[in-house]
């Protein structure tokens, strides 16, 4: 992951089409109709373009918006946040600290228990790996978060 470098070309090859307009063109999946909105699993999140770290399942929520939604990233360093005023309404947006990739937005209507803030992330932006194969997938590191 540190020595990832962007390529149009490589991810176009490599990307669907949907995971290249959410990632690249700060595109967003359908609700209730993409992979990760309901997955219960244990495991963490990662960057569908560079697989950097970003989210675990134990800060994963069901919030009823019918995308992946989360407390906190994996640490304050995994994504960066911008101000987005696309839509005719200004939003917080999400994106992943090495790739700049589109990940969502964040709002303030999360669980007050656990800090209110609602990462409310694509599927399309993410590529899950289960706890079984985190430490295969070179994740390991993170096993005592789960």
């Amino acid at each position: 992951m540190k020595d990832f470098v962007k390529s149009e070309d490589e991810l176009r090859k490599r990307l669907t089409p949907l995971q290249y307009t959410v990632t690249q063109e700060d595109g967003t999946e359908p609700a209730f109709a993409n992979e990760y909105w309901d997955n219960h699993e244990p495991g963490i999140y990662v960057d569908v373009v560079s697989g950097e770290p970003l989210f675990l399942s134990v800060h994963k929520y069901d919030s009823g918006t019918g995308w992946p939604s989360f407390t906190q990233p994996i640490t304050p360093e995994a994504v960066t946040e911008h101000t987005d005023r696309s839509l005719w309404m200004t939003r917080t947006e999400v994106r992943s600290v090495q790739a700049d990739s589109h990940l969502g937005h964040v709002f303030p209507d999360g669980p007050a228990e656990a800090g209110g803030l609602r990462y409310c992330m694509n599927s399309a932006a993410l590529r899950f790996i289960p706890e079984a194969e985190m430490d295969a997938a070179g994740y390991g590191e993170y096993l005592t978060y789960i």
